[in-house]
């Protein structure tokens, strides 16, 4: 199956994306977008989650949207059905994770310990949510996995912030960050699409992609 980090692997940060009207939902993924960040990821947090997801998949072809907080296997049901094109989750059971293994789309389960690590990768999965990232260990605690467990590779999200995510993005075993700091309050509320555009901007530059990485 293709890995979530294959999806976009020229954008570095997944724009985590709590919408509250559906309406919004088409251009703020044009902004987002605009900016050069296409992977979004639509938290299931609100009624018009689907709706909005379903508006993006619909109305914005070339985001690749996703969905998160998925914690259920009626959650992985839904999203897919809504035109999901990954699944994220802040964790995992072993009902949850076989759901997203079936639905056939990327997906990453949530990790914060050793050992949960250790028991995706028995399962084969490699690719993971490192979350609450900077509640968790932030920096130091990826950095310390990378030795013993160079196959894990981590979208570290929770806390992150644009002043961050330049050190996580320089980790070996970090294939992008996810947050919100491109999307802040008063410009949702007031609706500034160009401002969201701007910071999407700033934030798809962060990095630029290394082949292999």
């Amino acid at each position: 199956m293709t890995s979530m980090f294959d999806l976009a692997p020229e954008a570095p940060v997944v724009p985590v994306v709590v919408i509250e009207d559906a309406a919004d939902a088409v251009p703020l993924a044009r902004a987002l977008v605009a900016g050069g960040l296409p992977l979004i990821e639509v938290t299931l947090r609100t009624p018009a989650a689907l709706d909005a997801l379903r508006a993006i998949a619909d109305g914005v072809p070339e985001a690749v949207v996703g969905a998160g907080t998925v914690v259920s296997t009626a959650g992985v049901a839904d999203a897919v059905g809504a035109g999901a094109r990954f699944l994220v989750s802040p964790g995992w059971t072993e009902r949850l994770l076989g759901a997203m293994r079936e639905s056939g789309v990327p997906f990453l389960p949530g990790v914060s310990t050793v050992s949960e690590v250790v028991a995706l990768l028995e399962r084969g999965v490699d690719a993971m949510k490192f979350f609450p990232a900077e509640a968790a260990g932030g920096v130091p605690y990826l950095k310390s996995l990378a030795g013993p467990l160079p196959q894990a590779r981590f979208c570290p999200t929770g806390g992150v912030s644009a002043a961050s995510a330049p050190a996580y993005l320089a980790l070996p075993n970090v294939g992008c960050v996810g947050g919100t700091w491109m999307l802040p309050p008063d410009a949702l509320a007031s609706r500034d699409w160009a401002r969201v555009e701007s910071l999407a901007r700033e934030a798809s530059a962060l990095r630029v992609p290394v082949s292999g990485r």
